[in-house]
């Protein structure tokens, strides 16, 4: 059987052994990469594909997310809200071409139904403002 720290890195000097990256180079790379617009998972992508570092967090000890935080390029919305809220605007965008679409009509009630309880949770682990509220007149221009 193998040892532990060759299934998963616990320790930066067992991953360092096979990674030619510094810390501060994969920082660079993300701030690079941030500032063309990418999200924290396409960062993490492009980092994993292109320069073999597989896991952010084993290299420079801190997530992509917190590293973006530090700089003030972390995005306004989180991700996996963003994603729903752009879900909402093409589901919406498809009813008002098609509105006899019922299933459709159905999903977009789930998609928002689920933006506002994810709203809701970000809001207690302040992350959103108290004050913020999703409007699907406006979500397309959280989007765009």
């Amino acid at each position: 059987m193998l040892p532990l720290n060759l299934y998963r890195c616990y320790r930066k000097s067992v991953c360092r052994s096979w990674l030619k990256v510094t810390s501060d180079d994969v920082k660079e790379q993300i701030f690079k990469l941030a500032k063309k617009g990418l999200s924290p998972s396409q960062i993490g992508v492009i980092l994993r594909d292109s320069h073999g570092v597989a896991q952010v967090r084993f290299v420079t000890g801190n997530k992509i997310l917190r590293i973006l935080k530090s700089k003030g390029l972390a995005p306004d919305l989180p991700e996996d809200l963003y994603h729903l809220i752009k879900k909402a605007v093409a589901v919406r965008k498809h009813l008002e071409r098609n509105r006899k679409d019922k299933d459709a009509k159905f999903r977009l009630i789930l998609t928002e139904s689920r933006i506002h309880r994810l709203a809701r949770y970000y809001k207690t682990k302040r992350v959103l403002a108290p004050n913020w509220k999703y409007e699907s007149s406006t979500a397309s221009a959280l989007v765009a």
